[in-house]
């Protein structure tokens, strides 16, 4: 059947319209938004025992006596969010995609203290403890985490490990389980080897774009 000669190129411009639109998509997808960047607001799932990082204002009760980080199931609380910045003031430009094996500090966004960990045991698993410690983003050199993947960014999609500087442990969940006052919440602590129980990916976020002062939010 032969289209009338204006529904044709009607028929023609909406493919090209949507040949445009998939470019456009695969390019965003393949390019540099695909990245991790310093900057960005985010929120950390395990994948081993699909809990998301988070914290708020209750001290460990044991040990260091700092603000308690454990891992939630939630995926709608605003105090598993963590801003992404550089080892320090400087080393990490806003918006640049993140490299692995690059140095950073997670702040916490709703008390502005920073995932840190040392030499306590950890409450209910005997493991390192991780605290969040500091005021307003500044804690000391036991604030930071190497960012370990394979390629040479740390993209979006991947499965990544932290690997805390001064004690070598690396960010984990092994599933135990809080009582009151934060039940049902798990804990996350330092483990000295690499394991399936210390990946964690990227989820729910602010991501900042390169080389922009917009941020580009996406709700993954």
């Amino acid at each position: 059947m032969k289209l009338h000669p204006v529904l044709a190129e009607l028929w023609l411009f909406k493919r090209l319209i949507l040949f445009v639109f998939c470019v456009i998509v695969q390019s965003e997808a393949s390019g540099e938004l695909s990245y991790v960047t310093c900057g960005s607001l985010v929120k950390l799932l395990n994948t081993r025992h699909n809990v998301r990082l988070h914290s708020h204002d209750v001290k460990y009760g044991s040990g260091s006596g700092q603000q308690s980080v454990t891992g939630v199931e939630a995926s709608d609380d605003a105090n598993s969010y963590w801003r992404i910045r550089g080892k320090s003031v400087g080393s990490c430009q806003r918006g640049v995609p993140i490299k692995c094996g690059q140095a950073v500090r997670f702040t916490h966004m709703n008390t502005g203290r920073n995932l840190h960990s040392h030499h306590f045991v950890s409450p209910l698993s005997g493991n390192q403890e991780v605290s969040a410690f500091g005021e307003n983003g500044e804690g000391d050199d036991l604030d930071v985490w190497n960012v370990q993947c394979s390629g040479i960014y740390w993209e979006r999609d991947d499965a990544v490990r932290f690997k805390h500087i001064g004690t070598e442990v690396y960010l984990s969940v092994t599933g135990e389980q809080y009582g009151h006052p934060i039940r049902g919440q798990k804990e996350v602590h330092g483990m000295q080897g690499a394991n399936h129980n210390n990946y964690w990916k990227v989820m729910e976020g602010v991501f900042i774009k390169p080389s922009s002062e917009s941020p580009n939010h996406d709700e993954l």
